[in-house]
């Protein structure tokens, strides 16, 4: 799967076969990326197209010397069980 960074619209975002698309979209804050929402059309769910998406996206924010603020329910689950990722993940409101 090609994931996109359409910066127009501050989302990273897959094709998907069927015309549609799946995003997760991002904010900025003070240097930081914040994630706010990951969309994966009802079709497309449970066949790992999300944690794709979100691993794409953390492996961005790390390759670009970035850290993530977390607000997207579905990437926070994610990194639950990725703790690989602990280092990039700035916890909101810690100084």
């Amino acid at each position: 799967m090609e994931v996109v960074n359409n910066k127009k619209e501050f989302c990273f975002e897959i094709a998907l076969p069927d015309g549609e698309y799946a995003r997760l979209t991002y904010r900025w804050l003070k240097g930081n990326m914040v994630l706010m929402h990951t969309l994966v059309p009802a079709s497309q769910r449970g066949k790992g197209v999300g944690a794709e998406l979100v691993k794409f996206v953390l492996d961005y924010v790390r390759t670009q010397n970035l850290k993530a603020i977390v607000y997207c329910p579905f990437a926070a689950k994610y990194l639950e069980s990725h703790p690989e990722y602990n280092d990039i993940n700035e916890v909101h409101g810690r100084n």
